[in-house]
């Protein structure tokens, strides 16, 4: 959409989404700021920050969870565990690519999701949860390093039983 006809009716944010937001960015394009929706704007550019706030945090509860796994069931290491945490990975270094300034955000986040994670790794593994350390075994930064294997190196082994 290039132009908006200054007869026609802005289609309301609740009405019409994708109608709305390609209005939105055609008025921003035309310079015509005192016809934007600046409150529902405001709220959707917000909201944008939120989004990546709450990707990070789901791909490093997913991440810890395996990375645990990984350390505590080395006897199940397989494909699948380790493209799950190079993902997740990929995802959040992408995602602070995109947004450096929340690069310190995953380090603030660590511990929670580290709380977070648990449950699902106990769930996942069978392992009972005083079998995992009560305070994560990583840190933020090690759980991001595509080097770093809790437990070890990668081997050849690691993926013979997939």
């Amino acid at each position: 959409m290039n132009r908006i006809d200054r007869l026609r009716a802005m289609t309301p944010y609740e009405t019409d989404y994708a109608q709305w937001c390609a209005e939105q960015g055609a008025l921003l394009r035309e310079g015509r700021l005192s016809d934007l929706d600046r409150e529902n704007l405001a709220e959707e550019i917000e909201s944008l920050g939120r989004s990546d706030r709450r990707e990070i945090r789901s791909r490093m509860r997913v991440l810890i969870a395996h990375l645990l796994k990984w350390e505590f069931q080395p006897g199940h290491r397989c494909h699948s565990w380790q493209s799950s945490i190079s993902e997740q990975r990929v995802w959040v270094e992408g995602i602070l690519k995109d947004s450096p300034s929340l690069r310190r955000y995953p380090a603030q986040i660590f511990d929670q999701s580290y709380k977070d994670a648990l449950p699902i790794a106990i769930q996942e593994t069978g392992l009972r949860k005083s079998q995992f350390p009560s305070e994560p075994p990583f840190n933020a930064k090690q759980a991001l390093d595509g080097r770093f294997w809790p437990g070890g190196p990668l081997s050849m082994d690691d993926f013979l039983r997939d």
